[in-house]
């Protein structure tokens, strides 16, 4: 837990689980900052399309990211990511970047530094943050841990109903076989299997195990 007592609420999950949706409700709800660390892994990939770099080639992302200016902030409670000054917005969905952001998010130099910038957001307040690593690597002694699933093929659908054409399967595998913060379970997290639910049902549940979890029960009249 931070020393300035502000506190995380870490929420992991694979590709189109609904993790990202569920923090951005749940965080409104609680009156939480929330921060997409997906997106950061997304803006490096990104960049990398931007100029011209071989995602796959690790020395060439690592020499971009040595020029990279990597702005990270907060506006309207939600977190926000510069590269170079600019916003890469809904570029950051993008099928050309949901296919190199798995192998830019396994060069280990690119987590070392994205998980730093993860965990200075807890200086600007209590935080959700979503990703894959958040409940393992960024903040494993927070007390609240959910892991979001769903069914392969309900995450599929979920990712075309979004005009995304990625398979999750592969993204699964990258993710989670990876050598450096694999896709996993974290430790105490509580899973939520998504398959059957709406988004409605899927948030209520994440709010009752963050209570279950020990969060204080007066959030319970924040709407």
């Amino acid at each position: 837990m931070s020393k300035n007592s502000y506190f995380a609420v870490a929420i992991d999950g694979p590709a189109a689980s609904g993790k990202s949706t569920v923090a951005r409700r749940l965080a409104k709800r609680l009156g939480l900052i929330m921060v997409n660390s997906g997106a950061m892994y997304r803006a490096i990939a990104w960049a990398t399309l931007e100029q011209g770099i071989d995602a796959q080639n690790t020395a060439e992302v690592l020499t971009m990211l040595d020029q990279l200016e990597i702005t990270c902030g907060v506006a309207d409670g939600t977190s926000t990511i510069l590269i170079n000054g600019t916003d890469p917005g809904g570029a950051l969905r993008e099928d050309a970047v949901n296919e190199r952001v798995s192998a830019v998010a396994a060069i280990p130099e690119v987590r070392y530094l994205l998980v730093e910038k993860q965990r200075e957001y807890l200086q600007l307040g209590s935080l959700i943050m979503e990703g894959r690593d958040i409940g393992s690597v960024v903040f494993p002694d927070t007390p609240y841990k959910i892991y979001i699933d769903a069914s392969e093929e309900v995450r599929l659908a979920r990712r075309s109903a979004e005009g995304l054409k990625d398979v999750v399967s592969k993204r699964d595998a990258e993710d989670s076989k990876r050598k450096i913060s694999p896709l996993m379970i974290a430790d105490g997290a509580t899973v939520i299997d998504s398959s059957e639910m709406n988004i409605d049902e899927v948030v209520e549940a994440a709010f009752q195990t963050l209570l279950e979890q020990g969060m204080k029960t007066n959030l319970q009249s924040i709407e």
